[in-house]
């Protein structure tokens, strides 16, 4: 039985005409460890019971058994419980030593798979740092869907057709070369990409050009096709390499492309359910009873649009992979079009439309600048990472100038750095990244957690490695108390960032947990010989443990030594 679960049960034998649930819903936990740990409010029964809720509480104390704690008492309006530390503290610590790996963890997904639209760069333009966003979101929620007992599959939809592709070919024909492309593939052909765009405005006839070329690609023509496989060849070669230090991969990069020749059967299924409409030569769907605007499927002259590719990679999703969830993990400003996207497949009569979820996010800027591909003012991710590795590598020489592994370190401390800044936050809200900010390791931010766990580790190789084997543990020093309470959090904090598609709550009590650790450890003596030298060194690998599997579900690496 849970503590929480003890709680209830005790109430439910005192307020025999409340189901369990009831109970549980109204249970709170008090920000003060002086209120206890779980407390009852007694004001929703005023009305029912027609007494004072101080009266109430001081008339159910009496009733509530309260063996198994170490005391119950009335607070005003509040039953406040005060759990066993000795027996809940060795219990909480002896279940994660027991199996370190799978605490926290539940099967509430049963083993279901769950898609995951997550990074999706296009190709021939570097990843910038708006691309971090939807990477690292998209991979710690793959983390928490396998957590919580789901199998994720990360899917990297590429941006890898459209009329972009078109302007690029343009913009290469007219002032490219190739020696010059092959020795600096992406960002070279960037600096096409900004150039046509930028004067385009003094050359209309640029974007003419950009839509016969990609009108070549469309009927396969052999030079337009040579490009469009080279420049996609040379992106994905990037891209890996940043993958690669993100510690990121995907299970497809089956990306717009691949949908070229499927889309027919979609335009053909909204025919014959008669949902496609004509509007001035376009077909569109009328979504007016969802109170959206039409969605165009078809442009005039007979053109597929991205409405028409998202509806058919939907599809091909849910055939292949029979997901219990969709997720797309995309900027805030696309919420207006999922939300006609979702509406189409409900109107096609696709029940498991209810399944796709759409994981927004908000804009990232710059030391609070705004990044544009388009206008070249784009930060690329790979020099942020690298800028933050070298940081990183520079505050470990004055911390620990003798680590043999030093440069594994700094890359671990300095990726894990920006991700943990991303993560850290409500991906609703707006982020602004300031690299001197990141790469602190005071502080909220992903190296003070990192550096929580080192120490932790540092502790355990001074006391050589202790064994915990068979050994039964009870929890006397009450300083540690507010560690354990934390550590008994774990699973259901991992469970309530599943079902919101929150990472920041992850990020949060792995800051949490390493600030309560930090507070032990400068108040506390914990390698000192005496009867509870091996309860403390318990409590320090358990946090240890904690620490690693709260910064892997974030895809941050944990360093034994900083």
């Amino acid at each position: 039985m849970d503590e929480k679960q003890q709680v209830v049960a005790a109430l439910a034998a005192a307020l025999p005409d409340l189901d369990q649930a009831t109970l549980a819903e109204k249970i709170e936990r008090p920000k003060d460890n002086k209120n206890g740990d779980y407390a009852f409010p007694t004001f929703f029964l005023a009305k029912t019971l027609h007494k004072a809720p101080q009266l109430i509480a001081q008339e159910l104390v009496a009733k509530v058994d309260s063996s198994g704690f170490e005391k119950v008492e009335v607070a005003g309006p509040y039953i406040n419980f005060f759990l066993d530390k000795a027996k809940v503290g060795g219990n909480v610590l002896m279940e994660i030593l027991a199996d370190p790996e799978n605490y926290g963890s539940s099967d509430l997904g049963h083993g279901g798979n769950v898609t995951i639209d997550m990074s999706s760069p296009n190709i021939a333009k570097p990843m910038g740092m708006g691309h971090l966003r939807s990477t690292v979101i998209g991979n710690a929620i793959a983390n928490l869907m396998t957590k919580t007992g789901y199998h994720p599959v990360k899917v990297n939809h590429l941006g890898d057709w459209g009329t972009q592709f078109g302007k690029l070919m343009a913009a290469y024909k007219m002032w490219g070369n190739e020696e010059e492309v092959k020795a600096d593939p992406i960002n070279t052909l960037q600096r096409y990409y900004v150039k046509i765009n930028t004067e385009a405005d003094e050359h209309p006839e640029y974007a003419d050009m950009g839509r016969e070329w990609f009108k070549k690609l469309e009927d396969g023509d052999e030079e337009a096709y040579r490009l469009w496989v080279w420049f996609r060849k040379e992106s994905l070669k990037r891209f890996m390499k940043i993958y690669k230090l993100l510690d990121v991969d995907f299970d497809s990069y089956n990306g717009e492309a691949f949908y070229n020749d499927k889309m027919d059967e979609i335009i053909q299924l909204l025919k014959d359910k008669h949902l496609l409409q004509e509007s001035r030569g376009a077909g569109i769907v009328d979504l007016s009873k969802y109170d959206l605007n039409p969605a165009m499927v078809l442009k005039s002259d007979g053109s597929t649009l991205y409405m028409t590719r998202d509806l058919t990679t939907a599809l091909f999703r849910k055939r292949m992979y029979g997901f219990a969830k969709s997720l797309y993990v995309v900027g805030a400003e696309q919420e207006y079009y999922f939300g006609q996207l979702k509406a189409v497949l409900t109107e096609m009569g696709f029940e498991w439309a209810k399944q796709i979820h759409y994981i927004k996010f908000g804009l990232m800027s710059l030391n609070g600048k705004k990044m544009s591909t388009r206008k070249g003012n784009v930060v690329q991710l790979e020099d942020v990472l690298n800028d933050s590795i070298k940081m990183a590598r520079q505050q470990i020489a004055e911390k620990n100038p003798t680590l043999a592994n030093a440069d594994e370190v700094a890359e671990q401390v300095g990726v894990g750095a920006v991700i943990f800044h991303d993560l850290k936050n409500d991906r609703r809200n707006r982020v602004d990244f300031r690299l001197e900010d990141v790469v602190k390791f005071e502080g909220e931010t992903g190296p003070y957690v990192q550096y929580a766990h080192a120490r932790a580790e540092s502790i355990l190789r001074k006391a050589g490695k202790p064994s915990f084997d068979g050994v039964e543990l009870a929890l006397h020093d009450e300083k540690a108390w507010p560690i354990v309470k934390r550590l008994s959090q774990y699973g259901e904090t991992v469970e309530r960032a599943a079902a919101n598609y929150d990472p920041s709550l992850i990020g949060k009590y792995a800051l949490a947990l390493a600030k309560d650790f930090n507070q032990y450890y400068a108040h506390t003596r914990i390698l000192v010989d005496d009867d509870q030298k091996l309860e403390r060194l318990a409590l320090v690998q358990a946090v240890s443990y904690v620490l690693k599997s709260a910064l892997a579900i974030l895809g941050v690496k944990a360093p034994d030594e900083m």
